[in-house]
């Protein structure tokens, strides 16, 4: 079954909403607590003044993911780097994605964002699985320079259309992959997206965070880019 990496600052008090726990309720999830430490703080020190606290959360989160429908593991990591650690331990679980949480209630549409160097048979892969049997609504959001490109949005659709998902597509043209993906986001609950895709790193960690927080963006379910996983 897909696996999902799903990174909690554990010690911090962050939490998974129940949507994002129902929405992964068709795959198995791996819930990574995990605490960035100061330089100087070695990590045996930590997890012997933490480990207890933060374990007992991780039982906790894994209990209600369950419930949910899919199997849950937990990994704890006491780390200098938060980016490397979280890359690393998507690898040594296979994860096909990782889940980075957002604030978010019942989730009923999904934004798969197609645009940029992304590996677009992964990522409908991903979603197909994702959605299963479910009555979850799926937006194809492809942003180009080039409207020929509107043929490949469709053959998308149509193989998710083939799997009894209800699909529909937007093409942005002229615009910035970017911008096109924040104007796209009302009405959609969260975001499927490859890894590659342009301004990955400022949706989650940049510049640009503030502007994607003021537009409400939910959960943002990242699709890896690894082929020596299968799909």
């Amino acid at each position: 079954m897909t696996h999902v990496l799903v990174p909690v600052a554990v010690l911090e008090g962050e939490t998974v909403p129940a949507g994002l726990m129902e929405l992964l309720g068709t795959v198995n999830v791996t819930v990574l607590g995990y605490h960035v430490l100061p330089d100087q703080t070695p990590p045996d020190q930590a997890r012997l003044q933490f480990e207890e606290r933060a374990t007992s959360a991780l039982a906790d989160l894994a209990t209600e993911f369950r419930a949910a429908g899919g199997e849950a593991y937990t990994r704890l990591v006491f780390t200098h780097d938060e980016e490397k650690t979280i890359d690393r331990v998507a690898e040594e679980t296979n994860s096909r994605a990782i889940a980075i949480s957002g604030v978010t209630g019942e989730i009923d549409s999904l934004l798969v964002t197609l645009s940029g160097d992304v590996a677009v048979d992964r990522v409908l892969g991903f979603v197909e699985e994702l959605v299963g049997g479910r009555d979850l609504e799926v937006t194809l959001l492809l942003a180009t320079r080039d409207a020929t490109d509107a043929e490949g949005l469709e053959r998308a659709a149509d193989r998710l259309s083939d799997a009894s998902i209800a699909v529909s597509t937007e093409l942005a043209t002229g615009r910035s992959p970017f911008d096109a993906l924040i104007d796209a986001v009302p009405g959609h609950d969260a975001i499927v997206m490859g890894e590659r895709a342009p301004s990955l790193a400022s949706l989650l960690f940049g510049d640009e965070a503030e502007r994607v927080a003021s537009e409400s963006v939910g959960p943002v379910l990242v699709v890896r880019n690894d082929p020596a996983l299968e799909g």
